[in-house]
């Protein structure tokens, strides 16, 4: 057995679509790999590309093999080591399977592995893959900047990659029918004339009639023949008109709980949680808005960067941010333009009766209003009281509350592809 290595140059992007159909090949050993990369990254590497390792059983194909003995001749391309007459060496070793350096095995089996680089774009693409808002619709807005050009009939000024060629040439024929009827028609008559002058005995013949009527027809068929094939008045473009689309406009409000149950590690899990959502929104949808909102006994709208690494804490009344929100949309977000939509990450540790609150306030006030809420609970203890009240809001709102547990870091990505995973109606 030999290996022969081809050093062939490959010119840029040459391999690109083999390249595309390897991915879809091999996509589900690439979704494992970023589940588990989006676990094991720090907060502000989690978009970064990926190297995939894939054994090498899973990319073996079966072939086609010459028996034991005989001669061949084999020509293989891009060598630069062998001479015609040198012997190649077999490999050692006659296990089941080799080791991953090419060297003989005691074991019988082998460790090779394939392994390649995902860019940042593959990367994101094999996250976010059929996912979804839920329930997002389209609204007809006033002064939308969203157009579709369409078709809108034809037109006698416009650029030459606009003519219509079919209108341009069936508008010249009807002028030239129209500015030579009255000359064919008169030809026709003088022609018939002609005729009846030519039927007379030649003695009895008018010549002098004959000579104007053959002259009158050459003049007349004389300005037929100048009237040019296409005018510039023949011309017609396509017109196209701007046609206001209906849009998506959705707002996303981003909850957080950064009270003094929250420790690091709990904090860290909702950072990366809010991190793929926001990640997801702005690669997924044009015109999304994004609120945050970080609470702990009072809440307040933050921007980007503090709800991220601001590490301000107190004590816990989770209905503060639902109050905050509800009054972000009466004041901003009209139910009858905007998709609105909420998630909220907290331990489940509230202050004393708050949670019936929250209970009454999602239900009577927010919750009618919304196209989606999910609540994310990350805590391996068991569920408390606010558990308890939004698992009757979700009773109420099945189609439009979601909630689920994390543990720890492993359960992020998948809890955040059940809770936005694309449904078919």
């Amino acid at each position: 057995m030999s290996h022969l290595i081809d050093r062939r140059l490959n010119g840029k992007n040459k391999s690109a679509v083999n390249r595309q159909r390897f991915l879809r090949r091999y996509k589900k050993h690439i979704q494992k790999a970023v589940s588990e990369a989006v676990g094991k990254r720090s907060i502000t590497d989690i978009e970064q590309g990926e190297r995939i390792t894939i054994p090498s059983r899973d990319v073996s194909e079966p072939v086609l093999g010459h028996g034991t003995g005989g001669k061949r001749t084999i020509v293989h391309p891009g060598n630069k080591e062998f001479v015609s007459g040198d012997k190649v060496q077999r490999r050692g070793g006659g296990g089941a399977g080799g080791s991953g350096d090419g060297r003989a095995s005691n074991s019988g089996e082998g460790v090779d592995e394939f392994a390649f680089q995902i860019t940042q774009e593959e990367f994101l693409e094999f996250m976010f893959e059929d996912l979804e808002l839920p329930n997002l619709v389209k609204r007809q807005l006033a002064g939308s900047d969203v157009f579709r050009y369409k078709r809108g009939g034809f037109s006698s000024t416009g650029t030459p990659n606009q003519i219509n060629i079919v209108r341009s040439l069936r508008a010249a024929n009807a002028r030239r029918i129209a500015l030579g009827g009255p000359k064919r028609k008169r030809i026709r008559e003088l022609e018939q004339e002609l005729l009846l002058l030519q039927a007379v005995e030649l003695l009895l013949r008018n010549e002098k009639r004959i000579t104007e009527i053959e002259d009158e027809i050459t003049l007349l068929k004389r300005k037929i023949d100048k009237l040019p094939f296409i005018d510039e008045f023949d011309i017609k473009y396509n017109l196209s008109i701007k046609d206001p689309q209906p849009s998506s406009k959705a707002v996303m409000f981003c909850v957080m709980d950064v009270s003094g149950s929250m420790n690091q590690a709990t904090k860290d899990i909702a950072k990366r949680f809010f991190i793929l959502l926001y990640l997801f929104l702005k690669r997924s949808y044009d015109h999304t808005e994004v609120v945050f909102i970080r609470h702990h006994t009072s809440a307040k709208e933050v921007d980007e960067e503090e709800f991220f690494y601001s590490r301000e804490t107190g004590g816990t009344i989770v209905s503060s941010a639902l109050r905050l929100m509800k009054e972000i949309i009466a004041d901003r977000y009209p139910t009858s333009e905007w998709n609105i939509y909420g998630a909220q990450a907290s331990d489940g540790d509230n202050w004393n009766d708050d949670s019936s609150v929250c209970y009454e306030l999602l239900t009577k006030e927010i919750m009618p209003f919304l196209q989606h809420y999910s609540y994310v609970e990350i805590t391996p203890r068991e569920h408390q009281a606010l558990w308890s009240e939004y698992e009757q809001v979700e009773g109420q709102f099945p189609e439009t509350f979601a909630m689920q547990q994390i543990i720890d870091l492993k359960d992020i990505y998948p809890v955040f592809r059940e809770l936005f995973q694309k449904r078919t109606a």
